[in-house]
């Protein structure tokens, strides 16, 4: 299982001499923040010392070599092809490994030779091609176009610019086409972007399988179809994967193939600008699944080979090669190369109005061996020394450096398995400079309970650990399940926890079998108490809080291109007669009552109680008692929990109510008494009756909201 955070007793072994820690903490002053919230990080502070001065110096060979990362970060201004105001067309591409660069499409009937790019500095290309006569348009907009490469082994190759800003695949066609994307009327932002939220509830989203028909959703069914349904669910942010064009559909939008382009099998890039938009209208908060980690192996409609080397915006040889992902490797330390992804993250603030990204496949980023192979113990010499890929830590800390100073209110999320200390600590402070990062964990810890243990095995501390083990003044995104557990090979935790059952009892009209009734109270604890205790952020994956069944399977060979799997059936929440409306009721509540209450955004929780033999879990976040008993049968009355303070309480969530599918055990209408009754060292308690398989929250009405 991945580390989240590091074990104390894992404590660092390496020396640091006071006179090395004194010039770390002179380079570095705000250093000793995080040597002060991690002490055992102080064997290490010459390494983040040297992390930060380079950062430091490519940031200042930025601005001495390029006027700063504000420019640098344009690059989409100048690469690709551009619309003069004289009605003329300038091309800009970067191909060292080229002899000879053209442009070729239909505006010239696909001359391949006509258009000669002229050769400058660095391995870089222009063309400037005047207007014509009467000053109509060069390239219409929709045409389609080609970079015609001549290698230096004299073949001739067809690439799409690796700055294309739409590319389409026609009909049965293998490869995706360049189509210029210059529309007369380009959509205009109406909203303006909603304010940073306090507590993020994310809901992880993926456009193509939004719709419950067997076919590929779009971006306009998306805007009027399911922003709605996540406003009522009471989300505050989605995080939209698989947008950046990708040529495979069955890769969830993990092998890039055009990282200007909007995916074209959704829509138009209008189109997503206005799912932008109505968002934003709703004060709905939008991420991009950003993937910068790796990209595809396709060099007819990708990146690779662009022009006729291996080598081009990759590394060389093996090291430029994923061998899990079969993929391609970013050469992160190529100043083009940087000059390209940094200009692709502004380009997706600035184009389509993101508010942020959650970077994906960071742990492949930032060491040597990508991960592969490591089982992360905690042991802190396996974040610092040679197998840390310093070049992209390197690339790390500009992005979040850029994006925080273009948009200081934009969110960066790390997806990290490995447990890296500091990556959301400030870069000034020695940091990655993310926001948050996924608390990766916990959907394992869910999966293996629910694999290997009977419920009345479930250990109580472990489960505690796990949810609250993150590092210090990081903030963690918690999830009990996002997309990894949906995919084929896996399972959801509904599935896991009903199965079969799903597709026979989940009408209101039968009885409940022991198996559904088990899986749907289960299934509103876990993913409660994941949201209160995991972290300061909350995500989830679209469908998944209603118990969506089955797995998720794009179309492919395996499955003979079926889309009977890629897709959601979120008209089984519409139906009265069925279960799934409970979940989604449960859902919708417990995100509105932290919309009001504002635990995400309080200090960590503070666990009174973890019961091994009675199950009961208890804590305290946000003024708010939050009590949980995991015993499949027992139910305990006048059960005894400590509070802070004193004052009344009442029921403000309940598992157990009728509309989440419970069994009304409780009265709403009870008053609970916290007197000077000092239990579990806390000097005030109150007695409740909590039965079997419920999560209950409390609030101290005495207490100013």
């Amino acid at each position: 299982m991945a580390a989240s955070a590091g074990h104390p007793a894992r404590e660092a072994r390496s020396e640091c001499s006071e006179e090395a820690l004194a010039a770390a903490l002179a380079d570095m002053p705000e250093l000793a923040r995080l040597l002060e919230a991690d002490p055992y990080l102080k064997p290490f502070a010459p390494e983040f010392q040297r992390r930060y001065k380079r950062f430091n110096q490519t940031l200042n060979n930025i601005g001495e070599n390029e006027g700063g990362i504000d420019k640098f970060s344009r690059g989409y201004e100048s690469f690709g092809v551009h619309r003069c105001a004289d009605g003329g067309l300038y091309c800009k591409e970067w191909a060292p490994g080229a002899e000879g660069v053209f442009l070729t499409g239909d505006f010239n009937d696909w001359n391949p030779f006509a258009y000669p790019y002229k050769k400058l500095d660095f391995g870089k290309w222009e063309l400037y091609i005047p207007p014509k006569q009467n000053r109509s348009v060069l390239v219409p907009h929709g045409s389609k176009l080609k970079v015609v490469i001549r290698s230096k082994s004299g073949e001739i190759l067809y690439r799409i610019s690796p700055w294309a800003k739409y590319v389409t695949r026609d009909g049965d066609n293998v490869n995706y086409d360049w189509i210029h994307w210059d529309p007369e009327h380009p959509y205009k932002f109406k909203h303006s972007k909603p304010k940073k939220p306090r507590g993020l509830r994310i809901y992880e989203s993926h456009v193509g399988i939004s719709s419950y028909e067997g076919k590929i959703a779009s971006y306009k069914h998306f805007t009027c179809n399911i922003l709605p349904r996540i406003k009522d669910l009471g989300y505050n942010c989605i995080q939209l994967m698989a947008i950046m064009e990708h040529a495979y559909y069955a890769s969830f939008g993990y092998q890039i193939t055009s990282f200007f382009a909007a995916s074209s099998r959704y829509g138009t890039p209008e189109e997503l600008k206005e799912l932008v938009d109505t968002a934003h209208s709703m004060g709905i908060t939008v991420f991009l699944d950003m993937v910068h980690s790796h990209a595809s192996k396709n060099s007819e409609d990708g990146l690779n080979m662009f022009d006729g080397t291996e080598s081009c915006y990759f590394h060389y040889g093996p090291k430029g090669n994923h061998n899990l992902w079969d993929s391609r490797l970013f050469a992160y330390s190529s100043w083009e190369v940087l000059r390209f992804l940094l200009s692709n993250i502004r380009w997706w603030l600035e184009e389509y109005g993101f508010d942020g990204f959650r970077f994906d496949g960071v742990t492949s980023m930032l060491y040597h061996h990508h991960g592969i192979g490591q089982n992360f113990s905690g042991d802190y010499h396996e974040y610092f020394g040679l197998q840390v890929d310093e070049d992209a830590l390197t690339y790390i800390m500009l992005a979040n450096h850029l994006v925080h100073t273009l948009y200081p209110d934009s969110i960066t999320i790390a997806e990290d398995v490995s447990g890296m200390p500091a990556l959301c600590f400030p870069i000034s402070q020695g940091g990655g400079g993310f926001d948050y990062r996924l608390a990766m964990a916990i959907p394992d810890k869910w999966i293996q309970l629910l694999k290997e243990y009977k419920d009345e095995d479930w250990d109580m501390g472990n489960i505690v650990y796990t949810l609250t083990n993150r590092r210090c003044l990081e903030k963690y995104i918690a999830y009990a399940e996002s997309h990894d557990q949906a995919l084929v090979g896996d399972k959801s935790l509904a599935f896991w926890l009903m199965d079969a059952e799903m597709y026979t009892n989940m009408s209101v009209l039968t009885p409940f079998t022991p198996v559904i009734d088990r899986g749907i109270q289960l299934h509103k604890m876990i993913r409660l108490i994941t949201h209160a205790l995991g972290g300061e952020g909350y995500l989830n994956f679209m469908g998944n809080e209603f118990g969506h069944p089955e797995w998720l399977d794009f179309p492919r060979k395996g499955n003979n291109e079926s889309y009977h799997y890629a897709r959601r059936q979120f008209h089984l929440t519409d139906d009265d007669l069925l279960r799934y409306k409970f979940l989604n009721n449960f859902d919708r509540d417990m995100n509105k009552l932290e919309e009001r209450c504002h635990w995400l955004s309080a200090p960590q929780a503070h666990v009174s109680e973890e019961h091994e033999t009675n199950k009961i879990i208890a804590f305290e976040r946000a003024g708010l008692l939050f009590v949980f008993n995991f015993h499949p049968s027992n139910s305990y009355t006048d059960y005894r929990l400590g509070t802070t303070v004193p004052g009344k309480y009442k029921i403000v969530l309940d598992s157990d109510a009728a509309e989440y599918g419970g069994h009304q055990r409780l009265d709403h209408n009870t008053d609970f008494f916290s007197k000077p009754f000092e239990h579990n060292n806390h000097p005030y308690s109150l007695l409740v009756y909590i039965p079997n398989r419920v999560a209950l929250i409390l609030q101290n009405v005495d207490l100013p909201n």
